[in-house]
């Protein structure tokens, strides 16, 4: 073990310009995989880069992902984890033992019998975004006509959202994960506006329980009122914002990739690939631990880069290369451990359905515009693309 302490990096956060992941994620995996980073407000976090280390941490009793605590990484006042004083509920910063017996409750509303039982509903929604895309004409942004309003559709039908309300959730969801486009306040406001609305949504099952999320929820008797509406604000933008990016993103690489259009092990590679949600797996360690041989001592935050974890070398030959045929091990694109991605059976359904449904219907789909110009989310914690012109 060493406890010496490594010299300071700066946070790499994405830029126009750069490939993603960022390159310097192969720098410090050829460093040990540990690296120490200022990120906002000169805090220093420690980066964790190699996939047997990023699984290590997120499987170790002495390192936490409670907001709470003392040194848990902070990305701006109203970016990461939120504590539980902002929004309560938020059950992925719950440790044991808060954390199993909100789980236990959500585990089957999104087991493999469930997800299976929506496939249809999930398939009928795909068909009426491609119906009304080609209704238009031969030219679309797909992230606007395809990739956003799926997941949002299929998430506001599980929780008994109105699907005229589908807009509201996109615009304050966009707001909440932008890194430079929204200040602090925007994000608090569009935090704010989703609680009262989803708040209200609750009121109305309690009075009229349907069959939905929210009702079957109620009836559990598992939550309060405040952290009922915290959990379903987290299954919200989870469910909407992390499967439209996957969608675009894969339908990009897709109509780079024709070859592999129609392969059913697509999905998997794009999301070891995309791995969108790199930055949200925040962690402190609550006592001295090792990690690969390093000392984090208590109180230290840390951040296991999914994206860097993905594209190990050690772990998946020619990692930058899209290729659905290498011998893939498991990817950690939802997690590990005990707070793994609760909704990977629904995204996983969602997107299988949209990718072989788009090609089947558009065959001579194409890319109106060169990637080197595609807009992406450099300014996203989830990363993605803004829009993603489409023709045939």
């Amino acid at each position: 073990m060493t406890n010496t302490q490594p010299e300071v990096v700066e946070f790499p956060f994405r830029r126009p310009g750069q490939p993603f992941p960022p390159p310097q994620y192969a720098d410090y995996r050829r460093q040990g995989g540990l690296v120490k980073a200022r990120v906002a407000d000169g805090e220093v976090v420690w980066l964790v880069t190699r996939q047997a280390d990023v699984r290590a941490v997120l499987t170790n009793p002495g390192i936490s992902s409670n907001p709470d605590r003392e040194g848990f990484p902070n990305l701006g006042a109203t970016l990461g984890v939120p504590r539980s004083d902002q929004i309560p509920g938020w059950f992925v910063g719950f440790d044991p033992p808060e954390h199993g017996p909100v789980r236990k409750v959500l585990i089957p509303e999104f087991s493999h019998r469930r997800i299976r039982a929506l496939r249809p509903a999930i398939q009928r929604t795909v068909d009426e975004c491609i119906d009304a895309m080609l209704a238009q004409g031969d030219a679309a942004d797909l992230v606007t006509e395809f990739a956003l309003p799926v997941p949002s559709l299929v998430i506001a039908a599980l929780l008994g959202v109105p699907s005229g309300d589908r807009g509201f959730f996109e615009s304050r969801t966009r707001t909440l994960v932008a890194i430079r486009t929204s200040t602090d306040s925007d994000r608090e406001i569009a935090a704010r506006e989703l609680l009262r609305y989803i708040n209200r949504l609750i009121a109305l099952r309690e009075k009229w329980p349907g069959d939905d999320l929210i009702s079957r929820l109620l009836a559990t008797g598992a939550f309060g009122r405040q952290d009922l509406s915290g959990a379903l604000l987290l299954l919200l933008i989870a469910g909407h914002e992390t499967t439209a990016n996957n969608i675009a993103l894969g339908a990009m690489t897709l109509l780079m990739h024709p070859e592999w259009i129609g392969d059913e092990r697509v999905v998997e590679e794009l999301l070891r690939l995309h791995s969108v949600a790199d930055l949200v797996a925040l962690r402190v360690a609550t006592q001295d631990v090792e990690i690969a041989g390093q000392l984090i001592r208590a109180g230290e935050g840390i951040m296991p880069l999914v994206a860097a974890a993905n594209h190990d070398e050690d772990v998946f030959k020619c990692p930058h290369e899209f290729n659905p045929a290498r011998p893939t091990p498991q990817h950690v694109a939802f997690g590990y451990g005990a707070h793994q991605c609760l909704g990977q059976n629904l995204v996983r359904v969602e997107l299988e359905i949209a990718y072989r449904t788009l090609f089947e219907r558009i065959p001579k789909l194409q890319l109106a515009a060169p990637v080197e110009q595609l807009p992406f989310k450099y300014d996203g914690v989830i990363f993605g693309l803004h829009e993603l012109p489409v023709s045939w």
